[in-house]
């Protein structure tokens, strides 16, 4: 794997050793630190102090630096391949990974990180973010985004500004994962439709699903399921002019016109043929890889997924515009740093190292099927190369993000509850779609007495 083209915007201030550790600034963390007790430790640590060796003080050794994250999937290696030149490079510092499913991260890291035990640098989605920070469990990285140069002008600016919370910065964004169009190719041609020139808006994107029907094939399973109906829903509901929620955050918004619109085209696929009914979890981009279904919007993860499977003609696209407004459901992948007993300053300072480095790579990290958040690495050669990610990552300024609320998570689930009943014919769009949002208003009521936000 090749690094990076991109020359970074300046060099790392400071170089100690080999590592280019520097000096990070240290009034948020401090400040951070301090809410824990942990403040007089770092102190101590910068002031002289011999620390044991392990820690990067005047002991000797290497600075230990533990990184937690959830890529169990095929980015997995991609990001221990990062770890493993990174630790090459900086024969001062020594980041070990450990990956685990996310639900196992987000149970056991309270625990952890009170015992000392935890990460010091992890990788949290966007939507869990705020609700970490609310726990107290993250530390605001304003002064280190301001130390790394780190702007919204080098960033898609709304995954930018969705890693404020409260006012302070606690995310530091590596990528983002957008819904993308993928097609099977060979069902398109076999249907007289032209796989270089796909329908992107409502009429032709209609018209193509006819021509599939009269073809025997049912072009676009909508799946009932999250995974990745609750993507496809936000999507549409977005593309439609709606919202997910109100302008405070506090009210379910998806119960509107726009949203009954959204959630009713889904349902009309159904109705009209142009999808199977009763979609299992992952059956639409089954159906997409076994030749029932020409069309499968999902997740970028999906490329390489259908990269392994030998014979498959496929390709993909930007999501087409159903409604009036280009829009698509992301998720993110956010650096953070943790509140951990016992952390001391050369590990802060060694993390900036690490956050900085990987981060100017994040190019070679789109391999394992990511779109940069950075957009001097879209722009870098190396980047456009991978032709199935520069495609999806074409929609990367109309991209929709959820809002930085503690549980949103919780809320939004209701909203996948009314896709699950309105897909499946149990319920009127309508009527599913307020019943989720009278729930969803009661879980946002709620978390917001649990989080004092």
């Amino acid at each position: 794997m090749s690094q990076s083209s991109r020359t970074p915007a300046r060099p790392q201030p400071g170089p100690t050793g080999s590592s280019g550790l520097s000096r990070l600034s240290r009034r948020g963390f401090l400040a951070g630190l301090g809410a824990v007790g942990l403040g007089a430790g770092v102190a101590a640590c910068s002031s002289g102090s011999p620390s044991p060796a392990g820690t990067g003080g005047s002991g000797g050794g290497a600075v230990d630096l533990a990184f937690w994250n959830g890529f169990t999937g095929g980015d997995g290696p991609v990001m221990q391949d990062l770890v493993d030149r990174f630790n090459a490079e900086h024969e001062d510092i020594a980041v070990k990974m450990t990956t685990m499913e996310w639900a196992d991260f987000h149970a056991k890291l309270p625990a952890a990180l009170t015992s000392g035990q935890g990460p010091h640098i992890a990788i949290q989605h966007l939507d869990s973010l705020p609700t970490s920070a609310a726990r107290g469990l993250l530390l605001p990285l304003d002064d280190l985004a301001s130390d790394l140069d780190l702007t919204a002008d080098d960033f898609i600016r709304p995954v930018w500004d969705a890693g404020i919370y409260d006012g302070a910065r606690y995310g530091i964004p590596l990528d983002v994962h957008p819904l993308g169009f993928f097609m099977n190719t060979t069902v398109m041609a076999d249907a007289g439709l032209d796989p270089a020139d796909p329908p992107m808006d409502r009429e032709s994107y209609e018209a193509a699903l006819d021509a599939l029907l009269a073809n025997g094939v049912a072009g676009h399973w909508m799946s009932p399921h999250t995974f990745t109906g609750g993507q496809t829903l936000q999507s549409l509901i977005w593309q439609f002019g709606g919202d997910l929620l109100d302008a405070d955050g506090a009210t379910a918004a998806w119960a509107q016109d726009e949203g009954v619109e959204a959630l009713s085209w889904m349902v009309d696929a159904v109705h009209r043929g142009w999808s199977a009914r009763d979609v299992g979890q992952d059956a639409d981009i089954i159906a997409l890889q076994n030749g029932q279904a020409a069309f499968n919007w999902n997740g970028i993860w999906s490329i390489n997924t259908l990269d392994e499977i030998s014979g498959l003609a496929w390709d993909v696209r930007r999501l087409p515009r159903i409604g009036s407004v280009d829009a698509a459901w992301a998720g993110s992948h956010n650096f953070v740093l943790t509140k951990q007993k016992g952390t001391t300053d050369a590990q802060l300072e060694a993390a900036q190292v690490f956050v900085n480095w990987v981060s100017q790579q994040s190019a070679a990290w789109a391999v394992g099927g990511q779109v940069p958040a950075r957009t001097s690495a879209r722009e870098s050669a190396e980047f456009t190369a991978l032709a199935p990610q520069a495609a999806i990552a074409e929609q990367a300024e109309d991209l929709r993000f959820p809002p930085s609320i503690p549980g949103i998570g919780d809320a939004i689930g209701e909203l996948y509850t009314a896709l699950n009943e309105a897909v499946l014919l149990t319920k009127e769009p309508r009527e599913a779609l307020e019943d989720a949002a009278a729930r969803a208003d009661q879980v946002l009521a709620d978390n917001r007495d649990r989080y004092g936000a």
